[in-house]
């Protein structure tokens, strides 16, 4: 049991790392190409022709990172203000 638990932590530690080195993934549906043939050569609807996408862990840290930054942080209009400033 205690080795399934550290083998998930270090798949999950891993998977964190490489979100943080390289965010950005090749696009599945096209391969990375930027382009899909069917008919007719049309630019991927996922990646818009970019070739990559944004990794889904790196999605989640970077809403987390929004999420925490507009609950945390005072806005100016909130603030009281004081002799001194």
């Amino acid at each position: 049991m205690a080795l399934a638990s550290l083998l998930i932590l270090l798949t999950a530690a891993g998977y964190a790392v490489l979100c943080a080195v390289k965010p950005f993934a090749p696009c599945r549906k096209c391969s990375g190409i930027g382009v899909r043939t069917r008919r007719t050569v049309t630019l991927c609807r996922r990646c818009h022709g970019h070739r990559s996408r944004l990794r889904i862990g790196r999605r989640l840290l970077n809403n987390s990172r929004s999420i925490h930054a507009a609950g945390t942080r005072p806005r100016i209009a909130d603030r009281k203000a004081t002799p001194w400033q």
